[in-house]
């Protein structure tokens, strides 16, 4: 049974950079979730795709993200990381971390739906 475990959330200011994590267990070899991605919810929106990263480490982001955030991910570990900087107060909101077994690209990465395993999240706030 995979679970998955955001950690590093918090307040900042506009303008600062947080770090995100992601451990994944249950799972034998960190490669075998073939696409890890982040995703955040703001109060009163829906879900949206932020990053994704696949087990080869190739990364795409989302339009309101690209040049700020950077995913990346440690198989040896089943660990995804999302570094962000540059932060407005438009990225608050709770972050998610997903996994799914197949791959990121085919079928589009950032549909909700694809995703098999999810952690509970972790706010970051930006004031």
């Amino acid at each position: 049974h995979v679970q998955l475990v955001e950690s590093g959330g918090g307040s900042v200011q506009a303008g600062g950079s947080l770090s995100l994590s992601c451990a994944a267990s249950g799972t034998g070899d960190g490669s075998e979730l073939k696409c890890r991605a982040w995703f955040r919810q703001a109060p009163g929106q829906e879900r949206e795709g932020v990053a994704a990263a696949s087990s080869g480490g190739i990364t795409d982001y989302a339009d309101s993200v690209k040049g700020r955030f950077t995913i990346s991910r440690d198989n040896d570990k089943n660990m995804v990381y999302l570094q962000m900087s540059s932060l407005r107060p438009e990225d608050t909101a709770m972050y998610y971390c997903a996994a799914v077994l197949g791959g990121c690209w085919s079928g589009g990465w950032p549909r909700i739906a694809r995703y098999h395993y999810w952690g509970r999240g972790t706010q970051v706030t930006v004031s």
